[in-house]
């Protein structure tokens, strides 16, 4: 499906393709994946004093479309007709009324990314990123993942008329890799983790010159997370809250975020204020916190990595740097929970809010447990967690076999 509703008088206000390091500027009309110069990552840059003309709340809030092409003047897709959709974004943000009650906290909110189309956030980077790269000529997209990311390249794929090959370790959940092969995607087990797949992946793209759409590895899939945080200011009445409260594996979303907030302010959007961005990852999969604790600029890789959360079980990130980056800037934090955590969590925001929610969700609910005992947020504060997937995506957590 490609969305036909008219959406602007202006179009894609995309300018350059830039480094995050180096800060080499590249055509846009070209192909890119990390930084040729020193392969870092590359961001999509924009025209924003040309974008500010038209996004205004009375604009934005006029005859715009539903989905992540909402903001379409600081997204990447020139032409309209490859802006693909499967209704992904503008999902909803919740008030968690009885489970911040008995935290003592007020404002205690969660952002629903498991009401996406494939179950998860996953739906928004993989939208931009099939849309460019159709708009570019790509036809075969390549992807190394823990399952949802998977899932979502396959769907976009068969949205677009195109080609998804899928790497995936071994022991993925059945149902992700049930979803890859039912939407028509090429789906290859691999031994190991996600870093498995991803040599698995490099080394089969660069045989046969496909688009390799893994996190952070193309300027695109990142311009697609941005969207959370568009759609969190604009459901906020054009404000920011004071704490999000990230999962973290590959990171793509708080960089996302991250970026996105500066470019909301310079088209004048919001102010200056910023949320203090919090990383919750798992106690078996925790390179980011580790790194943040010794305050270290990028992180190592964590050896052994275990958790009953296939996204959260990452043991290196591209966009290392970056995740720390926001993390520093924002004055945030950096938190670990283990499996019991997240199972618990998991069963509390199910039986008290009626919200089923992934493992990883489920993480940022006991993140804010931590941060509230140990005096990090307190119980005035807007506090936006971020609910990265349906719980029934997993369902054998869910099996009455399981303790949960």
């Amino acid at each position: 499906m490609v969305n036909q509703k008219k959406s602007d008088n202006m179009g894609s206000c995309l300018e350059s393709i830039v480094c995050t390091s180096c800060k080499k500027q590249y055509d846009p009309i070209e192909r890119h994946g990390l930084c040729p110069s020193c392969e870092k990552v590359l961001f999509a840059k924009y025209d924003l004093e040309k974008a500010r003309e038209n996004l205004t709340p009375k604009h934005i809030e006029g005859n715009r479309c539903f989905n992540i092409w909402r903001f379409n003047e600081i997204m990447p897709v020139k032409e309209p007709r490859y802006r693909y959709s499967l209704g992904e974004g503008w999902t909803p943000l919740l008030h968690l009324k009885n489970a911040g009650k008995k935290m003592g906290l007020k404002n205690l909110l969660l952002k629903d990314e498991g009401q996406n189309p494939t179950g998860t956030f996953k739906s928004r980077g993989l939208c931009a990123a099939v849309s460019k790269g159709c708009e570019l000529g790509i036809q075969e997209f390549v992807i190394p993942t823990a399952g949802n990311a998977g899932a979502a390249l396959s769907a976009y794929a068969s949205c677009a008329g195109v080609h998804a090959h899928v790497f995936m370790p071994e022991d993925t959940p059945s149902l992700l890799k049930n979803e890859v092969l039912a939407m028509g995607g090429d789906l290859e087990l691999v031994p190991g983790l996600i870093t498995d797949s991803a040599i698995t992946c490099k080394k089969v793209a660069v045989e046969n010159d496909w688009f390799d759409v893994s996190t952070l590895k193309e300027p695109y899939r990142v311009e697609g997370k941005k969207t959370m945080a568009f759609e969190l200011v604009e459901q906020l009445n054009w404000t920011v809250p004071d704490v999000i409260i990230y999962p973290t594996g590959g990171g793509t979303g708080i960089v996302g975020m991250w970026k996105a907030f500066d470019e909301l302010e310079t088209i004048g959007l919001i102010g200056s204020k910023r949320p203090r961005m919090v990383t919750v990852q798992s106690s078996g999969c925790a390179p980011i916190c580790r790194a943040f604790e010794q305050g270290k600029k990028s992180a190592s890789f964590w050896e052994d990595a275990k958790t009953i959360a296939p996204g959260l079980r990452v043991p290196a990130a591209v966009g290392d740097y970056l995740i720390l980056k926001a993390l520093y800037e924002s004055e945030g934090t950096a938190v670990t929970v283990d499996d019991s955590e997240m199972l618990l969590a998991m069963k509390t925001l199910a039986r008290q809010e009626g919200i089923m929610q992934a493992p990883e969700g489920a993480a940022t609910y006991s993140g804010v447990q931590q941060l509230k005992d140990s005096g990090f947020v307190d119980s005035s504060e807007s506090i936006v967690l971020f609910g990265t997937g349906s719980g029934l995506v997993y369902p054998e957590i869910w099996t009455p076999k399981r303790k949960i």
